[in-house]
């Protein structure tokens, strides 16, 4: 089973179009927990994520607890600034989960409680944070790099 990303409760529809997208291009499914920030309106997708909406693997879940229970058995990654382990030192494994949090808030103190592992991305003292799916590209990378799960 291959790596996979998670997104919990997206704020921004022009993110999940260019995560989709990323999800495509390296045959990776994708999450959504809900409720998201906005109305889902696949016209809103099309405009940052191209074409590729019709090819993604996604799978939609109406809340954490939904998705923990479709997802049993998988490790749930939660990436975040209040974690202290660098994703560049973290062991994957095929059928990690790694999981975003909302674009204005992260993820809550329920999530960051029930995930199996909190990882960071090591960033410059002046920075606070990257873009959700630039933070997305730069860990999968790694965890399909380690995997050996890139498409051939």
């Amino acid at each position: 089973m291959a790596v996979q990303l998670a997104f919990f409760q997206p704020d921004i529809p022009q993110n999940v179009g260019a995560a989709m997208r990323l999800c495509v291009c390296l045959d990776v499914p994708m999450h959504i927990i809900e409720p998201t920030g906005f109305i889902w309106k696949e016209s809103e997708f099309r405009r940052s994520g191209m074409d590729y909406i019709s090819h993604i693997n996604l799978h939609k879940h109406t809340g954490w607890q939904a998705f923990c229970e479709n997802t049993k058995g998988q490790r749930k990654l939660l990436l975040t600034t209040k974690s202290s382990e660098p994703y560049i030192d973290f062991e994957f494994e095929d059928g990690d989960i790694l999981l975003m949090g909302r674009e204005s808030a992260g993820a809550p103190q329920e999530v960051h409680e029930q995930v199996d592992a909190r990882i960071t991305i090591p960033m410059g003292k002046n920075a606070r944070s990257l873009n959700v799916v630039n933070s997305a590209s730069l860990v999968l990378g790694e965890a399909l790099r380690q995997t050996n799960n890139f498409p051939r």
